[in-house]
């Protein structure tokens, strides 16, 4: 059984009730296993034996649901998908802000990937393709990425920029939006 949260106490702090047998050592050791499970699954887009050049400035945004509905932007840079979760729909309009959460690079068989993630891998769901082409960056550099998208749903110049880390923060969060030409 998951872990229920109690509302908020008057500290702006959330206690859990862990069910029987669930803890910090057991949240670990599932961690763990899910790690190695995830591993497995993925293993097969790390060996996919990939036209490197074919994939030169791709990009795919994978429409992905898991424990909630979301989506990953996906652009290859140095022989690797660097990749966002974009908790709303991509903006197809000029200023219109979306969270993009940095997560692990991404092997480029994954870009083609589309079907059913199995239950105890890392990020177990389904995934579709929502948009797919090329990109062409404009301007990247550490914090910043400028680039113009040429997709079937999406095309026009994007940018990301990183937002500055709070204290205790493990993630790197993006703004990820349409701009002017």
């Amino acid at each position: 059984m998951p872990s229920r949260r109690k509302p908020t106490t008057g500290k702006g702090r959330q206690a859990t009730l862990d069910a029987p047998g669930e803890g910090p050592e057991k949240e670990e050791a599932k961690a763990e296993r899910e790690s190695e499970l995830g591993s497995e699954f993925a293993r097969r887009f790390r060996e996919m034996e990939v036209d490197r050049e074919a994939f030169r400035n791709f990009y795919v945004i994978h429409e992905h649901l898991s424990r909630r509905l979301h989506w990953d932007l996906r652009l290859e840079k140095d022989g690797v998908l660097k990749s966002w979760a974009v908790p709303k729909e991509p903006p197809a309009l000029e200023n219109v802000k979306r969270l993009a959460v940095s997560v692990e690079d991404h092997p480029l068989g994954y870009g083609t990937f589309e079907g059913d993630i199995p239950e105890g891998n890392y990020g177990a769901g389904t995934v579709r393709i929502w948009d797919r082409g090329k990109y062409e960056p404009l301007d990247i550099r550490e914090g910043k990425w400028v680039f113009r998208l040429e997709g079937k749903r999406l095309s026009g110049k994007y940018c990301l920029i990183r937002l500055r880390q709070r204290p205790g923060e493990k993630s790197e969060n993006w703004l990820f939006f349409k701009t002017k030409e």
